[in-house]
């Protein structure tokens, strides 16, 4: 199976921000569990969409993407130290809710199945 090169360059992408969120960052505001869940990158390479999962409260998150929207400058430069491109894509972090709500649907699952008299 072929990927393409936006295809390569989101995987390569993924991996590097994932460790200096998790290692390099020092902000107090980044706590908790963070993983990066995936990364679109535009045809041009120029726009990277970083989707995270962070576990925590309303709050928490906010601190999180604000944190990470601020830092945006170091992990473009850590990145280009990663991640040979002859463009640094500008990095746009975004909340991904799809495991939070897939947990959702599974309690209501449960919830409606248990209602029922049925095991779910």
């Amino acid at each position: 199976m072929e990927f393409s090169r936006t295809e390569r360059v989101s995987v390569e992408i993924q991996k590097a921000v994932s460790e200096i969120i998790n290692n390099e960052l020092k902000d107090p505001r980044i706590q908790g569990l963070i993983s990066v869940t995936k990364v679109e990158v535009s045809k041009d390479l120029r726009y990277a969409k970083i989707f995270l999962s962070i576990y925590g409260d309303e709050e928490t998150k906010h601190n999180v993407l604000e944190a990470l929207n601020h830092a945006e400058g170091f992990i473009k430069r850590e990145l280009a130290n990663r991640v040979r491109l002859k463009f640094m894509p500008k990095l746009n972090f975004k909340l991904d809710e799809s495991i939070e709500y897939s947990i959702h649907i599974s309690k209501l699952l449960k919830d409606m199945n248990n209602d029922n008299g049925d095991e779910y």
